[in-house]
């Protein structure tokens, strides 16, 4: 019995000493697993900022360029704004959508060159996208020089249009900008030289308040002065990245001007014009919103709160754009290197923190919803008709900051084509006419346009892109990449000749 009861004893001491040690063998696995992520997430997150930190403060820079100038012009009155705004918003911003999408083919190829080491390609590149942008606006200068008739033709009000047609004809300069600046600031981007890009933002910024003041205030050109400033201002970005690119900011990926940038132009022409349409169906659908509010009774007032509206939007627009170039360089990257789990990765950080964001914003609006329209008019009916808009817009901004995310990754990954065809379906065969019903058929005015295309056009595209990345086999994508990087790399012996 003796012996039996010491058997026990020993077995019992023997499971509580391995019951300690089990749990404790568990424990800390977990806590490693949870360092572990920590450490990737922290790792994660300083590559993202890298690009994202920068390229917020330089978007907004930028884009607080076209502020000022419609702020300048919003004090002069009524109709100086709203041609202003018309000019920017209809004229230079349907350009803008398609040469800021062109230019994106960059974030795929010259982020996936960078990811494989190919520097050498990021400089050929560019110059390509230079040649194809820039002939491209010349196919689109009608735009500017017919903008009166054009704006007469699709119902704007007369004294609109005509003032409208003259400052976009002053804002030609600032339309040949975008082909040299765009392409600049991806390739400097995507070797994550996005502290250049942010200071050379600010030192336009200054230059724009300084000379629109002097322009309208001080020598009085009115509107067309506060024109002249922005395209001034537009020219100091694109000689700024320029200057530091040529003059040994980029020694790996500038290797001066080649002959063979105008090889293979074709087929980049093809790569580009797809990332272009993506962009632009994106682009052009707000631009639509305030065409189609133009039709409405008052509709100068209507224009003015909507490009109010409109214009905090685009400013906001700005950090989630800027998630936009993080998220196709990191996933670029990752894809180059044949990483597509660090791809997913990037893409999992991005979506989240820019959601975060955008949730900081949506309430912001909500909270100061009348005041934030003072920055541009002191319009008691303007004033009124922002402040009845707040809700759509705080909706537009905690869309939009993951819309723009995902569309990074299909930046990122290539499938421009593809996203392009989701954006036609979703903005134009669902949410446009959903808005029109919305507006005219049930008489809700330009509440219900902008309803009516939110939910109905941006809500669908955000639900099939999150579909769509959430259903991406990643590693397939990574070897896609490399294969898109030798097909990229080679020039043809026939295109030399």
């Amino acid at each position: 019995m003796d012996s039996i009861d010491r058997d026990n004893d020993n077995n019992d001491t023997l499971v509580q000493s391995l019951l300690p040690k089990e749990i404790s063998s568990i424990q800390p696995k977990e806590e490693e697993e949870e360092e572990v992520f920590g450490k990737k997430l922290w790792i994660e997150t300083k590559k993202l900022w890298v690009i994202v930190g920068p390229a917020i403060f330089s978007r907004i820079a930028s884009f607080t360029m076209n502020v000022v100038s419609q702020a300048f012009a919003g004090h002069l009155g009524e109709v100086q704004l709203a041609s202003i705004t018309i000019a920017n918003t209809v004229i230079v911003g349907f350009n803008f959508g398609l040469l800021l999408g062109m230019a994106s083919a960059l974030e795929t190829l010259c982020g996936q060159a960078f990811g494989a080491k190919r520097h050498n390609m990021l400089g050929i590149y560019m110059q390509r996208s230079w040649i194809v942008l820039f002939v491209c606006c010349f196919l689109l200068l009608p735009f500017y020089v017919f903008a009166t008739p054009f704006l007469k033709l699709i119902g704007q009000p007369d004294d609109v249009a005509e003032s409208s047609g003259i400052v976009a004809i002053w804002l030609i300069p600032l339309h040949f900008s975008f082909a040299f600046q765009f392409p600049l600031a991806r390739f400097l981007q995507c070797q994550l030289k996005t502290g250049v890009i942010a200071w050379v933002s600010l030192l336009g910024l200054v230059v724009n308040v300084v000379l629109s003041w002097l322009l309208v205030y001080v020598w009085e050109f009115g509107v067309i002065g506060a024109a002249i400033a922005l395209d001034v201002s537009w020219w100091v970005l694109v000689f700024g990245m320029f200057g530091y690119t040529v003059c040994g900011g980029c020694p790996l990926t500038w290797n001066g001007f080649s002959m063979e940038a105008f090889s293979g132009l074709w087929d980049f022409f093809k790569l580009s014009l797809a990332s272009g349409v993506m962009l632009c169906l994106e682009n052009w659908y707000y631009r639509i919103l305030l065409l189609m509010t133009g039709q409405l009774e008052n509709a100068t007032v209507a224009v003015d709160a909507l490009s109010v509206c409109m214009t905090i939007n685009g400013w906001e627009m700005m950090i989630p754009l800027a998630f936009f170039a993080g998220t196709g360089v990191r996933v670029a990257n990752e894809f180059g290197a044949g990483k597509g789990k660090s791809a997913k990765f990037a893409m999992q950080v991005s979506v989240i923190q820019s959601t975060v964001i955008g949730l900081v914003f949506c309430v912001l609006i909500m909270i100061f919803q009348r005041q934030f329209a003072y920055i541009f008019t002191s319009s008691p009916s303007v004033l009124q008709a922002v402040n009845d808009m707040s809700i759509l817009l705080a909706a537009t901004i905690l869309l939009n900051s993951v819309q723009p995310v995902l569309s990074g990754v299909a930046v990122g990954s290539g499938w421009q084509v593809f996203v392009a065809y989701i954006n036609i379906g979703c903005y134009y065969l669902i949410g446009l006419p959903l808005g029109i019903i919305m507006g005219w058929v049930f008489n809700t005015g330009v509440e219900g346009i902008w309803g009516g295309m939110i939910f109905g056009g941006t809500t669908i595209q955000t639900l099939i892109l999150i579909i769509i990345t959430v259903r991406c086999d990643w590693e397939k994508e990574a070897e896609k990449a490399g294969s898109r990087v030798n097909k990229w790399s080679v020039i043809k012996s026939a295109a030399d000749h």
